[in-house]
């Protein structure tokens, strides 16, 4: 059986929160910590039989980035239809290593490149207080398009589909770390945040037959390592809340190359 650990976040060294230490975020003349949670905000963590110690972020970890989409992503837009007028045009950059199947839904997954860290991630390892994600590591851009298969306009949250990647020998009970980066996010052509703040909508976001939206992440790059690729969706009821009783999860494994 796999042992989990729980991971302790970046912040001011000095500091221990729920007994992890902690280490300095990129800005040490600031100290805060913040509270996070492994899935979307709108949902809660399903209880496991497992002890679980919840982190905390680093001050990067709330500089959500806000890339917007260049100009010519239209011409590399999937799927059958258009995107919806709340999303950036969809992107479809890298090679495809694997297919999310849904009953309603599908995603696409991509393998898209590498490139260094420009800082450190958001995680530190509560044994060695040392960063997961260094400075200068390897780190890998995976980018998920969406299709809406079904026959009716599904209803979606803020959080429209969660993906989880976890590689098979992740060894902690958090969700794999990542950068914060949006100069990044667009040298690689992935967007990291799917809803367009301009187009002024509220959820529920519908999701109409046949359009495509995308988004991305980064984390460790560990080539030729098997990674197990799970997407959740919660439709929203008419407020904009998630159902969280029709919610859906599907998973597919793949192997980063």
């Amino acid at each position: 059986m796999r042992i989990t650990r729980g991971i302790a976040s970046l912040t001011v060294a000095g500091l221990a929160l729920t007994g992890l230490a902690a280490c300095s975020s990129d800005d040490a003349d600031t100290e805060t910590t913040a509270t996070a949670t492994t899935d979307a905000a709108e949902e809660t963590t399903e209880a496991t039989d497992e002890p679980s110690e919840e982190p905390t972020e680093t001050e990067d970890a709330t500089d959500e980035p806000t890339d917007d989409a260049s100009e010519d992503s239209d011409d590399s837009a999937s799927g059958s239809g258009d995107s919806p007028a709340w999303a950036v045009p969809t992107t479809t950059p890298g090679d495809q290593i694997a297919t999310i199947d849904g009953d309603t839904f599908t995603v696409d997954v991509y393998q898209v490149g590498t490139a260094p860290a420009s800082k450190t991630g958001q995680w530190v390892d509560p044994d060695s207080n040392e960063p997961l994600i260094a400075e200068g590591d390897e780190i890998v851009y995976v980018n998920y398009v969406f299709t809406n298969t079904g026959s009716e306009p599904i209803p979606l949250t803020y959080s429209l589909v969660t993906v989880t990647p976890t590689y098979a020998d992740w060894e902690y009970l958090q969700g794999m770390d990542s950068i914060v980066d949006s100069e990044q996010f667009t040298e690689m052509d992935v967007t990291s945040f799917a809803i367009d703040p301009m187009s002024g909508e509220e959820a529920p976001f519908e999701w109409a037959p046949g359009q495509t939206f995308s988004y991305g992440q980064n984390f460790k790059y560990q080539a030729g390592s098997p990674i197990t690729f799970e997407a959740r969706l919660s439709p929203a009821d008419d407020a904009g809340e998630p159902l969280s009783d029709e919610r859906t999860e599907v998973s597919v494994d793949a192997t980063i190359s």
